[in-house]
């Protein structure tokens, strides 16, 4: 079986999606799933996640911290399975990117994983309190459910 391949993207690779690909990690077999993270601007190259996202993983015993930001590139969108994007902005800069119809079909609004077809946002929470992290955190943990799920049953 061959490695499924998921990317988690945000905006600038250092709140969100940092948290995505920790929490998705967490609950699949590395052997089986690659997960990796990427932000549509170029804004924290090579930097740390967050360290609100940080501390808000390791408050749930995640460790983020070998973690650097990167820039979604037009290789990824052939390179991997699924590209889970955090809002809509994302998605419109992702679907920019893509050279197919087939490249199109890999990016989804991570939210529809639990609000199918609604198109809701993760909120960013990088100009807001600690409290928006953790609401990020519970809206990925519950999305990433569906996720592992849908690799399970063969879906994804």
């Amino acid at each position: 079986m061959e490695k499924k391949k998921i990317l988690m993207v945000c905006l600038g690779n250092i709140c969100r999606s940092p948290l995505a690909e920790g929490v998705l990690k967490a609950k699949v077999n590395a052997n089986e799933v690659y997960v990796d993270s990427a932000g549509t601007s170029n804004y924290h190259i090579d930097d740390l996640p967050d360290r609100r996202s940080i501390a808000t993983a390791k408050k749930h015993n995640l460790d983020i911290t070998d973690q650097r930001g990167r820039q979604l590139t037009k290789q990824d969108l052939k390179d991997f399975d699924h590209i889970f994007v955090m809002d809509n902005s994302n998605f419109r800069d992702a679907i920019a990117l893509a050279d197919s119809e087939e490249e199109k079909a890999k990016i989804k609004l991570i939210l529809n994983e639990i609000f199918p077809g609604e198109n809701v946002d993760v909120p960013d929470p990088y100009y807001g309190g600690d409290q928006g992290f953790e609401n990020v955190y519970q809206m990925l943990d519950e999305a990433t459910v569906k996720i592992v799920e849908k690799i399970k049953n063969g879906t994804y």
